[in-house]
């Protein structure tokens, strides 16, 4: 199963970004989506989950959107939130693969048997942080993460 990990795109949807996420069995966006025309162009590729960013919540689009998102993908137990702040300390075991946004920092960060993962920003450029969203590999024994540079 190939599943695009998109964040922080604030509106703007790159041309790169939709070439990369095409074969997409799903996409999953991070949050700071930006406009309910973001998600309407990702729907076009691949069914797409998604949680709000603290930048969608005073958006009437976004209303139905939760903060907090609990997912399976290939047999694999996910939790996706925009903040890494508002994960749990005491995070159930059952989640195998946390996935967030919000700091437009680029992670793939194995802890045991546990993937944290930050795809980064799709949207604008922000300081020098690089312009990014992640592709995984879900197979039921293994998850391959890779990221993706937007820009050159």
């Amino acid at each position: 199963m190939k599943v695009g990990v998109i964040s922080d795109t604030h509106g703007l949807l790159r041309p790169q970004a939709i070439a990369a996420l095409q074969g997409c069995d799903r996409i999953i966006h991070a949050g700071d989506i930006g406009s309910a025309q973001i998600l309407d162009q990702l729907a076009a590729i691949a069914p797409v989950d998604a949680v709000r960013g603290n930048n969608d919540l005073d958006a009437p689009w976004a209303r139905e959107l939760p903060d907090c998102l609990h997912l399976e993908l290939n047999g694999w137990t996910v939790l996706l939130v925009h903040d890494i702040a508002d994960v749990a300390a005491d995070l159930d075991n059952r989640i195998q693969l946390v996935i967030c946004g919000h700091s437009h920092k680029p992670c793939i960060d194995w802890r045991g048997e546990r993937l944290f993962l930050n795809p980064g920003s799709a949207g604008r450029r922000r300081f020098k942080l690089p312009v990014t969203l992640a592709l995984l590999d879900v197979q039921a024994q293994s998850i391959e993460p890779r990221l993706v540079s937007l820009l050159d």
